[in-house]
């Protein structure tokens, strides 16, 4: 990884650079804000995010009196080097109206094209916990109990092995997404989320890199 110089970051006539910040786990974009020198080098040297206030004309360290810090994971640069991407792992909600993100209200919507993550299929999935959808099979899993939900992660996991055993592409990923869909309503009726799963296979892959490296030597 090369990392470059602050001085080749261009600042504006103002002194300050555009930020888009984004969610290291679900890659939404949750602000953008403002940086100048001054809050950069704060940012890169305490690895949270500082911004400079254009309205207050002044340095904000993000989380400074809600809490919500926003810890970074990298800062990059574009090709011309006068816009700053910054991927954080946020303590709390983004905006000050206390959504996650800033940006809620749609201008335009593709008919063809929809959004998809498997952090907003969780959320969806999680929300049947309280609201009752008529016809849900959501629902209807959740009202079985946790011993139903396990019986068709079981049930699903056996179809995964027939469908990968025999060869059909097509039929295997369609099983895998049946075992995620319900592995995705085991991990909410036990308030399991997709970060803790990340978090975890990031100390899988620390671990698996040393055994690596020790085999290497």
């Amino acid at each position: 990884m090369i990392l470059i110089d602050i001085d080749s970051v261009k600042f504006d006539e103002n002194g300050l650079i555009p930020a888009v910040v984004t969610d290291f786990y679900t890659k939404k974009v949750l602000t953008v804000a403002y940086m100048n020198r001054e809050s950069l080098e704060i940012s890169v040297r305490e690895g949270k995010t500082c911004f400079y206030s254009r309205s207050r004309r002044k340095l904000w360290r993000k989380g400074e009196t809600s809490g919500n810090f926003q810890h970074i994971v990298f800062i990059k640069t574009d090709c011309d080097r006068d816009a700053l991407a910054v991927e954080v792992v946020k303590d709390g909600p983004a905006c000050h109206l206390g959504t996650d993100s800033c940006f809620n209200d749609y201008v335009y919507a593709s008919d063809d094209l929809s959004e998809f993550s498997v952090s907003s299929l969780y959320e969806l999935i999680a929300a049947r916990k309280t609201q009752k959808v008529d016809g849900s099979y959501t629902n209807y899993l959740f009202d079985s109990g946790l011993d139903k939900i396990l019986k068709k992660v079981g049930e699903e996991s056996a179809e995964v092995i027939i469908a990968g055993k025999g060869g059909d592409k097509a039929e295997t990923v369609y099983e895998i997404c049946d075992l995620v869909y319900h592995m995705l309503v085991l991990m909410a009726a036990t308030d399991i989320t997709p970060v803790d799963v990340i978090d975890e296979l990031k100390t899988r892959h620390v671990i698996d890199k040393k055994v690596k490296q020790q085999k290497m030597r």
